[in-house]
């Protein structure tokens, strides 16, 4: 850590689109992280991108500072993390940017001093999303990280492994996951007005893209005895190829709804308390948020069989490794007997409890960072 007097210690948070969430992980992320640093006596800036209307200047603690991105269309992320890059380049004791696609800009801060981390986020290279052009800078991108910064964070022991053991950077490396609330059991209210009823759906909770194997859920989920709807919240109103293909299939299976991106805390928590199965069909990321929130609500899960997912739910759910597996899968919940089902949906519950929570993975934050845990500083309040 940069050798500093008694002020407080001043961490720059980028790479997310800003604070007060109203995206995607990243941005929860900070929202839940920068707010419990900022309690812990932490100086913490998040860095938020300029769009049309209010623009807030603190959050709950948190400063908030905001950069305008300028290029087009799928360079204004990049545009916008290196803007964030030059603007957090001077008075920062840690710059942590959230993704590495602008690695090779990380230098900057270390010029005036500052630690720069980077959280490795998932194997984004591998994505289909991308074109040729998107995935090899990427790829490349996850080489220059582990020179770039001081530190790579991974939030997923198995994304480390599988990162380190292909780059073996010298840089130094942490792993800390990433958070989820505990929460009780949601009142069924919210699904009325989707015209569901209780334990009568299965459901996902995704972004629309060939990793998370929605088209696979589909066939699945057609095949399988049950005769439960399938229910897929995913932004699968986009106008791509991918998005297209979702919408063919599910029309063509009357058992499959497709409800669109849904944002409202309550009826997400409703939908994943009263779904009978949540799929979990991600591949390719490290752990999950939306993996985490189910297990979080009580939910019975079965996910795609890989060391990613393995490790956040280990045996508290069951596993599929392609279509054939999750018909048989879903064949076999069904015939679960109440005891068993209830003992997998705790064992789901207190793996969060113990492992996942906002404010343990704050108190590793704070102990990295050289600052007090929650326990530490409540007791000198």
């Amino acid at each position: 850590m940069p050798p500093r007097s008694s002020r407080p210690l001043r961490l720059a948070l980028l790479g997310s689109r800003g604070i007060p969430a109203r995206y995607g992980g990243f941005e929860t992320f900070a929202q839940e992280l920068a707010p419990r640093l900022a309690e812990r006596g932490v100086e913490v800036t998040v860095f938020c991108e300029e769009t049309p209307g209010p623009r807030p200047l603190d959050y709950r603690g948190v400063r908030l500072e905001y950069v305008r991105a300028k290029a087009p269309g799928p360079l204004r992320t990049l545009d916008y993390d290196v803007r964030s890059l030059w603007r957090a380049r001077r008075d920062f004791d840690v710059v942590y940017m959230l993704g590495y696609a602008a690695a090779f800009a990380c230098f900057l801060p270390r010029l005036h001093g500052s630690e720069c981390w980077i959280n490795m986020d998932g194997l984004e290279w591998r994505r289909s999303k991308w074109n040729a052009l998107a995935r090899t800078w990427l790829w490349c991108m996850e080489a220059v990280a582990g020179h770039a910064a001081t530190r790579l964070v991974f939030d997923n022991a198995a994304l480390a492994d599988d990162v380190l053991g292909r780059r073996r950077p010298r840089t130094a490396h942490s792993v800390i996951e990433y958070g989820a609330h505990p929460l009780a059991r949601a009142g069924a209210g919210p699904l009325a007005a989707l015209g569901l009823a209780p334990d009568a759906y299965d459901l996902t909770v995704c972004r629309a893209e060939p990793e998370n194997h929605l088209l696979e859920l589909i066939d699945a989920h057609e095949q399988a005895r049950t005769t439960r709807t399938l229910v897929l919240v995913a932004n699968t109103d986009q106008d791509n190829a991918y998005c297209a293909a979702v919408r063919a299939r599910a029309a063509q299976r009357p058992g499959t709804r497709l409800l669109g991106p849904i944002y409202d805390p309550a009826q997400l928590a409703a939908l994943r308390s009263h779904c009978n199965v949540y799929l979990h069909g991600h591949s390719v990321g490290g752990t999950n948020p939306s993996l985490l929130e189910a297990m979080g609500c009580g939910t019975l899960v079965c996910a795609h069989d890989n060391p990613f997912n393995r490790e956040v739910l280990a045996d508290a759910g069951t596993y599929f490794a392609d279509t054939g597996a999750l018909v048989h899968r879903l064949d076999a919940l069904d015939a679960l007997g109440g005891a068993e089902r209830e003992r997998r949906i705790q064992l789901a519950r207190a793996r969060v409890v113990e492992h996942y929570t906002w404010d343990l993975i704050a108190d590793r934050y704070a102990a990295l960072l050289g600052v007090p845990s929650s326990d530490v500083a409540a007791e000198a309040a």
